[in-house]
């Protein structure tokens, strides 16, 4: 999406929505931002909303993968130019997006998972 706001937060919960398998339920973790707690949202009714406290980056799964992309892509490096910068980002978040194994490790919370 070439913004984050409302409207495209709605169309994400649409196709999340749409995604979920018949008799599951799936639960977004989110942050505090405005587009995610607008009470103009429809959220589908397999969908919940699970909001993270505020404050509290070690409990964002994605505070984790951008972790992972300092420590791997980004640090100790200088760029030319904030096209240099917006280039090099992109680049690792496709470099990590082609391996969701990976991206499922970074993200996995202990505290989450399905007791069988």
């Amino acid at each position: 999406m070439p913004e984050a706001n409302t409207e495209a937060m709605q169309a994400h919960l649409a196709e999340i929505g749409r995604r979920v398998g018949p008799g599951a339920h799936a639960v977004l973790v989110l942050d505090g931002a405005a587009w995610h707690t607008t009470p103009k949202l429809r959220i589908p009714d397999n969908i919940s909303l699970l909001p993270l406290p505020r404050y509290a980056p070690e409990l964002n799964p994605v505070e984790t993968i951008w972790e992972f992309l300092r420590q791997n892509l980004l640090s100790h490096r200088v760029w030319d130019s904030y096209d240099a910068i917006v280039q090099a980002c992109c680049d690792a978040w496709n470099w990590l997006m082609r391996m969701p194994d990976r991206v499922a490790t970074i993200t996995t919370r202990s505290w989450a998972q399905v007791k069988t």
